[in-house]
């Protein structure tokens, strides 16, 4: 392909390179650079791209993209946003796939996993499409799972994954937007069919600052939107929807005038049930996912499939054999007549709502078992404690992906929101000892929570992730405890 043809849609403000030298790849990565590659320096928040230019010519770049011009006979393209440049750089290369396919972009702090997942399966059952997802736990094209490294990935290797999906037959993509992906131009240059908002809580303010530049961040995917749908119960949704298409297709848990609303739910250990209605007409849904929260991502997921022409009853109706996500409310197998269960909840409002959900099926007591990540947002950190303290009979607070932070110092700013609320507690820093406690001092019919891993096989220590699976551990564990009976 051509440069020119790279370039289409760039702000180029000067340039050293010849409109026809042809391009054979896009990268911005100089350890991955290939002999031919147009390489896109960009500039990072721990390293900046424009450093390894001469590394990228060694080894063969046919061009640079760039904001600053290099020294030396290099041949460049000048431009004013780099991250951008990539982003419809690989656009271009790749052949613009997202205008191939119906994209679905989800954004909110909690719910996108789940929701990604339920409109697959919706698309899957009701229309026969061919669904790719990309998410935080995996990415999939049709049935093919793939490690996935971001919850949303570089606009680079985004635009290739579309690609794939687009020439394996995906008919529909379902993506989770993060609020990273969205600042950081990962997603610039995508064809929405369909976006929706979730909701908006305290998460990321290490990045954001404010929850007010968290919900601009969240605001910026809307109008790259044909159609729109969002929450109507969140406070956020009027600023994170302002520059939305028009009309929103809202939904509701609480209130008769949006467009979906669920109406007499009814909430039980083996899950949901309510009636949705829309414009009149009134139909049952079942989910065998449990908690007021699943009411509302069902809700976002039968709003989807409306704004994409699937039925009410069409998509009520498949939603009763649908599963949800892998480490979202996933009992694990026991010894006794306890329950232990896992979950990914890492913001106050997602353990809030997720220790509500347990409270309501716990006979007796609720063992709330968690951390906060290390180089993340530490304002909620004591938030997350009070609320654990609050809504749970005995909190054991341990490490959770610690990163290049001390895990007892992380702990320590979570015991102050513990120390504030009502239930004992007690502090074992090792996370698969914290479990091991937790098995051992069980009493009869306790539901123990671990929480903050959910699909997460591995602790992230320092910069290396260590394996460490909580299946795995609970397992092991009661293995080792039936050989000693």
């Amino acid at each position: 392909m051509k440069l020119s043809e790279i370039l289409k849609g760039i702000n180029v403000l000067s340039a050293a390179a010849s409109d026809d030298t042809e391009i054979t790849g896009v990268c911005y990565d100089s350890r991955r650079v290939k002999s031919g590659d147009l390489f896109v320096a960009v500039r990072g928040y721990e390293s900046d791209g424009h450093k390894y230019i001469p590394m990228a010519v060694e080894k063969g770049c046919a061009a640079v993209l760039c904001e600053k011009a290099p020294a030396g006979n290099v041949p460049y393209v000048q431009t004013n946003d780099s991250r951008l440049g990539l982003a419809l750089a690989a656009r271009n290369f790749y052949g613009d796939p997202s205008r191939e396919m119906k994209v679905i972009g989800i954004t909110g702090t909690n719910g996108k996993t789940t929701t990604t997942i339920l409109i697959k399966q919706i698309l899957e059952k009701t229309i026969g499409a061919k669904v790719g997802l990309i998410g935080s736990i995996s990415n999939m094209i049709g049935d093919e799972e793939f490690h996935a490294e971001h919850t949303t990935p570089e606009s680079c290797d985004l635009q290739a994954l579309f690609r794939q999906m687009a020439d394996a037959g995906c008919t529909h993509c379902v993506m989770e937007v993060s609020s990273h992906s969205l600042v950081l131009r990962r997603v610039a240059g995508v064809h929405f069919a369909v976006g929706l908002f979730t909701n908006l809580t305290q998460d990321h303010l290490d990045f954001h600052n404010t929850m007010e530049e968290y919900a601009k961040a969240k605001a910026m995917l809307f109008p790259m939107c044909e159609k729109t749908a969002a929450n109507a119960d969140d406070p956020w949704t009027e600023t994170v929807m302002k520059d939305a298409p028009q009309p929103v297709y809202t939904f509701s848990a609480k209130s008769d005038s949006a467009s979906l609303t669920a109406r007499d739910i009814r909430l039980a250990p083996s899950g949901v049930r309510f009636c949705a209605l829309e414009e009149g007409e009134l139909v049952r849904v079942k989910t065998n996912l449990p908690g007021q929260f699943s009411v509302y991502n069902a809700l976002a997921a039968i709003s989807c499939a409306r704004l994409l022409g699937v039925s009410l009853a069409d998509a009520a109706a498949a939603l009763e054999t649908a599963h949800g996500a892998k480490g979202r409310v996933e009992p694990v197998p026991t010894d006794g007549d306890y329950s232990i269960f896992i979950d990914y909840a890492v913001t106050p409002d997602a353990i809030e709502n997720v220790l509500t959900t347990l409270r309501g099926i716990a006979p007796k007591r609720l063992v709330m078992l968690f951390g906060a990540g290390g180089d993340r947002d530490r304002k909620k950190r004591p938030i997350m404690g009070k609320l654990s303290a609050d809504i749970a009979d005995f909190v054991i607070v341990t490490s959770d992906n610690p990163r290049t932070e001390d895990p007892m110092s992380i702990i320590e700013e979570i015991l102050p929101g513990v120390r504030a609320g009502k239930a004992p507690y007690k502090v074992i820093c090792d996370r698969p000892e914290a479990i091991r406690w937790a098995i051992d001092h069980h009493e009869p019919s306790d539901v123990i929570l671990l929480c903050g891993k959910g699909h997460e096989d591995y602790q992230i220590i320092g910069h290396e992730k260590i394996h460490m699976d909580e299946r795995e551990i609970v397992a092991d564990y009661l293995a080792e405890r039936a050989k000693r009976t």
